[in-house]
């Protein structure tokens, strides 16, 4: 009986390297698994067309901002800051306009308020670097200052050009000033935060999430308690929409 036991398992065996030989002498692009699911490798091409379009358009949306006339941001300012991140990612953060840190660096949400992004993130077990950020606003505004209306309506148009290159299932506002860019509220944010809203964007719909920006939770540490509720709000959300990050 050890025998024949040892015999089928051996012949259990050869059959299963068949298997393999037989499904890759078919196609290249298929690996054998001993699991149930998930059993062929995804091709990556289609991956790699995609996010080389979107820089494609990235690179001329740059080009378009840069092109604006009479624009007191634009000539205050040392340079555009437009986005970073993963250009596949199914989640986009949008922030206000940059500062001082992301202006020397180049890069969205640095210095103390990009510390508690990535801090509020982490929370709810999303890393920065796996998501794609970005601002309402792409110039650092004179002495930091809070945009007008006019500039957010102006700007608005590209930010929603930059949602639609994204194309991501959900978008997180931080602050009233991306708030107001994307949705043309301009209600206090404390009523509007922790509320799913929607964009319609080139016949697409987005969810977005309003909450508050973290340079203001720094100055009002006490409501970070209400973002601690957006944030699980939007975990949720990815949970419902079973969003891989």
């Amino acid at each position: 009986y050890k025998h024949r036991k040892n015999m089928t398992k051996k012949s259990s065996n050869q059959s299963m390297s068949y298997k393999e030989v037989l499904i890759n002498s078919i196609e290249p692009n298929f690996f054998f698994s001993k699991k149930p699911l998930n059993r062929f490798k995804i091709s990556t091409t289609n991956i790699k067309k995609n996010n080389l379009n979107k820089i494609e358009k990235i690179n001329d949306l740059k080009k378009l901002i840069n092109s604006i006339q009479n624009c007191n941001l634009k000539d205050n300012s040392k340079k555009l800051i437009l986005g970073d991140g993963n250009l596949d990612s199914s989640i986009m953060v949008i922030g206000e306009a940059p500062g001082l840190e992301e202006e020397k660096t180049n890069k969205t949400f640095q210095g103390e308020a990009g510390v508690l992004l990535e801090k509020m993130l982490l929370a709810i077990n999303i890393k920065k670097k796996d998501i794609y950020s970005s601002y309402a606003i792409n110039f650092r505004p004179p002495e930091d200052r809070k945009p007008t209306s006019q500039e957010i309506k102006r700007y608005s148009t590209f930010l929603k050009e930059h949602i639609s290159i994204i194309n991501p299932k959900i978008v997180i506002l931080f602050g009233s000033t991306a708030m107001e860019a994307a949705t043309s509220s301009n209600k206090k944010i404390s009523i509007e935060r922790g509320k799913w809203k929607e964009i319609i964007l080139k016949n697409k719909t987005y969810p977005l999430m309003i909450t508050f920006n973290p340079s203001y939770l720094i100055r009002f540490p006490e409501n970070k308690k209400f973002s601690w509720e957006d944030l699980k709000k939007i975990k949720q959300k990815i949970l419902d929409l079973k969003i891989q990050i």
